[in-house]
């Protein structure tokens, strides 16, 4: 998978654009957050920079070095301070409880471990903190096939329901948690509408 995102990010565009995505940050404003905040498989830094710029002490990673690379140009660029780290997550020494709010925003982990990456990402927020989630749903097949531009994994086993969500973070008061018909704009890859999840919550 490295291989294959660090591809797609060596172009010079940035292939989700430099924008965060929408729900995340109006999610960021509604809540205003303060304190440490963990983005995984962050990409390009799109939602890493903008956090930062709302005062949040960002913390980050991904697979592809290409990213972190088109990251920390976006937040040099951008004058904000992110630490951004490159590899598989279980080896970064993060501690249970110790970061204020989750945000993964298209984080599609492989189909076998998507869940259990997930709840040991949640262990990581303290209670209290606060998680914000979208990601491609189940029903987001048909609408790839309409418009392949959207983009999305084309594997059913990679999208997500709000059945597993509500498996997977079982000790969370929901604010919001639904599988919605969202029209994206992000760059060249998520280009028309989509099927998506999102889900926001509070650790408990």
């Amino acid at each position: 998978m490295s291989e294959f995102w660090n591809d797609r990010y060596a172009a010079p565009d940035y292939a989700y654009g430099t924008a965060p995505n929408a729900f995340f940050a109006e999610q960021l404003r509604l809540r205003q957050p303060a304190g440490r905040i963990l983005l995984p498989a962050d990409g390009e830094g799109r939602n890493s920079v903008y956090a930062a710029e709302q005062g949040l002490e960002v913390h980050a990673f991904d697979l592809s070095a290409e990213g972190q690379r088109k990251a920390m140009q976006l937040a040099n660029q951008r004058q904000v301070a992110i630490d951004y780290k490159v590899g598989e997550f279980l080896h970064f020494g993060y501690h249970e409880g110790t970061f204020d709010v989750l945000a993964l925003i298209y984080a599609h982990f492989p189909a076998k471990l998507k869940e259990d990456y997930n709840r040991r990402l949640a262990t990581y927020l303290r209670t209290g903190g606060l998680l914000i989630f979208e990601a491609f749903g189940q029903h987001h097949l048909s609408y790839r096939q309409d418009d392949p531009k959207v983009g999305g994994p084309g594997v059913a086993e990679m999208l997500f329901s709000t059945e597993e969500l509500r498996r997977t973070f079982p000790h969370f008061e929901v604010y919001h948690l639904a599988e919605e018909a969202v029209a994206l704009s992000e760059g060249n890859y998520h280009q028309g509408t989509g099927s998506v999840v999102r889900f926001v919550g509070r650790k408990l």
